[in-house]
């Protein structure tokens, strides 16, 4: 709760909306002498550097949330989400591109505008008088992080860019100001340098969390370092064929061929970073709460695992966002209280999410030889020992049974178990019952999952249901990073490098072991029919895959993970489907419809300049296929 209080005051002082930080934002000299004239006015500016910082949970207005097939809306929310979800309709254009970043348009943020505040800031700071000189290399750092993060964000978007060292002075000519783009290994190198230059000024920890907690410390650098070359490493773009003769205006290519000792340069990083966040004291995840009165083994693995991501500003969040929206109560499921009913929402995540969790064992469905022959589809009847996580004498599809626990803790379904929101008995939990009319089940226009499925990760057990349909939602910093994708960022750096080894599965076997289940070789081993998968590069990176697909779901990853590994394709072209949420049957419930039919193409792994930027800056090329 303290540190709620201290998120909230941070907020009113870093995050407010970005048309109060344009009142301070220069737009002349004057305005800028006046920005550096003291501490308050200088601080001011810094926190206009971090006003642009995309907000990784606004599901409306990043990448990644809607854009791929994680989750999908409701034809009500579409109306309002068709930025991103025109995406994944595959209906990115170059006329008008959808969220771009690169001119603050389509619902993007403008990160060069970004940039150029940063460069001002930097060049600026050292002039502001009575600031001490401490304060002023730690803001210096900072802005260079931020300058350094959106010269990232663009990159990871667009390919190559133009790269904005220092801001253009207003006399210049306009062949001047036409910047063609960098090639992609200058701007990777560009931006690893200065998140080196600007980790030797940022603080471990945030000692002042009062007046500073959300700020940027040397951990975070690092992290987004290991996170830049593990990007840069990765098939998109270290040796894509697909690029090979994508060239610069002069003709030289923006990307080479494919080098190993990226791999290296990201394991070394990864490595890096994971020590420098140890050492500031984070580490995995773990309930301990004394609202829980005693909770089983079970009950307290999943709270775990739903704590990784809610439990506010816990130590395994190396990057956590200030940022505010709505994203848990559009996560909830519905439930009835006091006899009132309390309406529901639509974050609604895919069958394929579903078919990803691993079985009870710890391996893919696909791949566990106790579920050869199985129908996932066919009725089973709920036990009383399956009470902890379905209601007892539910029938419901097989897919919903013997599953990982981070299945349950993630994910709520018809007839599956929500510990908290105001019930921390665990034999007496609430029921999602999401047939139409239920409570948890289409009732209006809008607020309904289409899928039938709920994120139920997005949600803190202590949020609570009151009278007259009210809530009560305990905030959290949204993740940027955790540990636990720094160890996942490693193991498949060093895979990809060096193979296999000891090493590589200690990192995944943190995780899993959190997760309650066996290591990989030993479940590999144990449950299926390769027992040698995790001893070959190629099978141990489909593992890592899978494995962070799982550990990171719904955290606003897995449509960036699949675009660097290159394989969209083979995830966005088939049918998202999901229950049919308007039979209140179980025969007519637990039948799956198809909502769309994706299909992705080649030229939507980079996004569109926008066709009258190229008309204005001749110097700038268009990505492939636009």
């Amino acid at each position: 709760m303290k540190k709620s209080i201290y998120l909230i005051v941070f907020l009113m002082g870093l995050f407010a909306s970005c048309d109060n930080y344009l009142d301070v934002v220069p737009d002349n000299v004057a305005t800028i002498d006046n920005a550096f004239t003291d501490e308050v006015q200088a601080r001011k500016y810094l926190f206009t550097c971090y006003s642009y910082l995309p907000n990784v949970s606004g599901v409306g207005w990043v990448p990644g949330w809607y854009t791929g097939d994680e989750f999908w809306p409701n034809s009500e929310v579409y109306n309002w989400l068709q930025n991103p979800s025109n995406i994944a309709r595959n209906a990115q254009n170059a006329n008008e591109p959808l969220l771009n970043f690169y001119e603050g348009r389509g619902g993007g943020s403008d990160l060069f505008q970004g940039i150029r505040v940063c460069n001002t800031f930097i060049s600026r700071v050292d002039n502001v008088p009575g600031l001490d000189n401490v304060e002023k290399i730690k803001w210096k750092a900072e802005a260079k992080f931020l300058k350094a993060y959106y010269h990232y964000y663009l990159t990871k978007m667009y390919g190559p860019i133009p790269l904005i060292t220092e801001n253009i002075d207003v006399s210049a000519t306009p062949d001047e100001v036409r910047l063609p783009r960098a090639s992609f290994d200058e701007c990777i190198n560009f931006i690893v340098d200065l998140l080196d230059e600007a980790a030797e000024g940022l603080p471990t920890t945030i000692l002042n969390e009062l007046d500073e907690l959300g700020r940027i410390t040397k951990s975070i650098a690092l992290a987004v370092k290991a996170d830049v070359l593990l990007t840069a490493a990765s098939p998109l773009f270290n040796g894509n064929p697909d690029y090979s003769t994508f060239n610069n205006i002069d003709g030289t290519p923006f990307f080479g061929p494919y080098d190993k000792e990226k791999w290296k340069r990201a394991a070394d990083a990864g490595l890096e970073a994971i020590e420098e966040a140890e050492a500031a004291g984070a580490v995995l995840y773990e309930f301990s709460d004394l609202v829980v009165t005693n909770p089983s083994a079970e009950t307290v693995r999943k709270l775990t695992l739903r704590g990784r991501v809610t439990d506010p500003w816990n130590k395994e969040i190396v990057w956590g966002s200030s940022q505010n929206d709505d994203r848990q109560y559009d996560s909830q499921a519905n439930f009835v209280t006091a006899g009132e009913t309390v309406t529901g929402q639509w974050m609604a995540p895919t069958y394929r999410i579903v078919e990803q969790y691993y079985t009870n064992h710890g391996v893919p469905i696909e791949e566990d030889i106790a579920w050869a022959g199985r129908d996932p589809l066919a009725f089973r009847t709920a036990q009383a020992s399956h009470s902890l996580d379905i209601q007892e004498g539910a029938e419901i599809p097989q897919i919903h049974f013997d599953r990982e626990p981070r299945f349950y803790a993630d994910l709520g379904f018809d007839r599956g178990t929500w510990y908290g929101q105001g019930k921390l008995d665990e034999n007496d939990q609430h029921i999602v019952k999401a047939k139409r009319g239920e409570t948890s089940g289409k009732k209006t226009i809008s607020k309904f999952s289409i899928t039938g499925y709920f994120p139920k990760k997005l949600v803190n057990y202590e949020n609570a249901f009151g009278t007259s349909n009210s809530y009560s939602s305990k905030r959290y910093s949204f993740p940027y990073i955790r540990l636990a994708e720094l160890y996942l960022n490693y193991a498949e750096a060093l895979n990809e490098y060096s193979g296999p080894s000891a090493e590589v599965y200690s990192y995944i076997d943190k995780i899993r072991e959190r997760a309650g289940l066996e290591g990989v070789v030993q479940s590999w081993g144990n449950y299926t029919n390769n027992p040698g998968k995790p001893t070959n590069v190629d099978g141990l990176r489909d593992i890592i895959q899978k494995e962070r697909l799982i550990e990171l779901s719904f955290e606003n990853h897995r449509y960036w993970d699949l675009r660097r590994w290159k394989l969209l394709q083979d995830h966005m072209n088939g049918p998202i489907q999901g229950w049919n949420i308007d039979s209140d049957q179980n025969d007519g419930y637990y039948n799956l419809i198809t909502f769309f039919n994706q299909k992705f193409t080649m030229r939507n792994y980079l996004w569109p300049i926008r066709s009258e930027v190229l008309l204005l800056n001749p110097n700038l090329v268009q990505n492939p296929g636009w």
